[in-house]
């Protein structure tokens, strides 16, 4: 048996689905050798929806298939957190919604969600500030509401992942470090994202410093990378639906190799930290957008997933990092061999 460290696979099941189906999600994931899934997007027979606006009759389908194909749920793919701090006018679509009324509606719902699908992870943001304002002005606004979010997922046995992402006050490992220090709290985690620090114009060396920021709150890691056409240039804002240069992990420009390695000798305690929580392991949880990205999602295409998750398996290969793709001894189980 190896003694390297394991992580778990996973990945963003909408990004495989050209209809979002959960039939074409399911299938493909099975077929790519994938045990866990995230859930965001999803037709369970009454439409695409968020998961945060499913039926109960619609949870169930979705759960009957689920174990015809074999599949767990690694993380509900919420969008908390993606509305604006303040009610101010500041160019972009972002929606206003006062804190209170979120967090005794959004916020909830969400939990029930990672409930009804038995993970007790939940993915979420740290808001927008207003465009043009410096992120740091608005760390204790977001400290006071992510702690009343990480609060509320403690009550419930459950884990809010603030995932790195442009424009948001949470858009550099620096900032999410400082975040979750005075956030202080178990259930509030952080999500790594190389792909979604590259897109801002930070080069390798940089991203590996903000991952290096970001380990002792780590508790899950989102995989995709992106490869500039030109000199890369550092930007306070970016046009999230115009981007369109996501790569697999071996072509972009994030240095995927070197995160990775990093990420396998901090494996051990991670994985028995995570468990204490009741959380299976390590996710790398595939969001890759390789057909396509925006504000609230991507796409890759069942194809595109495939890529990515070969893609994937090579650099943890090659760094030692073992994971488990199904196997005829899963198809002997599913049997009832």
């Amino acid at each position: 048996m190896s003694e390297n460290p394991q992580v778990t696979l996973s990945g963003f099941g909408d990004e495989s689905a050209n209809q979002k189906t959960a039939v074409q999600q399911f299938a493909a994931f099975a077929a790519l050798g994938l045990q866990y899934y995230s859930l965001r997007f999803i037709d369970a027979g009454e439409g695409i929806k968020n998961v945060m606006k499913l039926s109960k009759g619609e949870i169930q389908t979705i759960r009957h298939l689920e174990d015809e194909y074999g599949l767990n749920v690694a993380s509900i793919g919420s969008p908390i957190g993606k509305v604006k701090l303040l009610d101010v006018e500041d160019g972009t679509s972002n929606a206003y919604v006062p804190f209170k009324k979120y967090l005794d509606k959004d916020v909830k719902k969400a939990c029930e969600m990672a409930h009804a699908f038995e993970t007790k992870l939940i993915r979420g943001f740290s808001f927008y500030h207003p465009r043009g304002t410096d992120p740091h002005t608005h760390l204790p606004q977001v400290v006071d509401q992510l702690g009343q979010i990480a609060e509320t997922c403690l009550r419930s046995d459950l884990t809010y992942g603030v995932e790195l992402e442009a424009n948001l006050v949470g858009q550099t490992g620096e900032i999410l470090a400082e975040i979750h220090r005075q956030v202080n709290n178990p259930a509030l985690l952080l999500i790594f994202d190389a792909g979604n620090l590259t897109c801002q114009g930070f080069g390798a060396t940089e991203v590996l410093e903000q991952f290096r920021m970001m380990k002792p709150a780590l508790g899950w890691m989102h995989i995709k990378d992106y490869r500039h056409p030109e000199p890369a240039k550092r930007q306070t804002h970016i046009d999230e639906e115009a981007l369109k240069h996501f790569v697999p992990v071996e072509s972009g420009d994030s240095g995927h190799e070197t995160i990775l390695k990093e990420l396998r000798s901090m494996l051990p305690k991670l994985d028995e930290k995570l468990r204490r929580r009741g959380i299976p392991g390590v996710f790398l949880d595939l969001e890759p957008h390789l057909k396509a990205g925006g504000q609230y999602g991507g796409f890759s295409g069942p194809d595109g997933m495939g890529v990515a998750l070969r893609s994937l398996c090579k650099v943890l290969d090659y760094v030692s990092i073992e994971y488990h793709l199904r196997d005829f001894d899963d198809i002997r189980a599913a049997r009832g061999f």
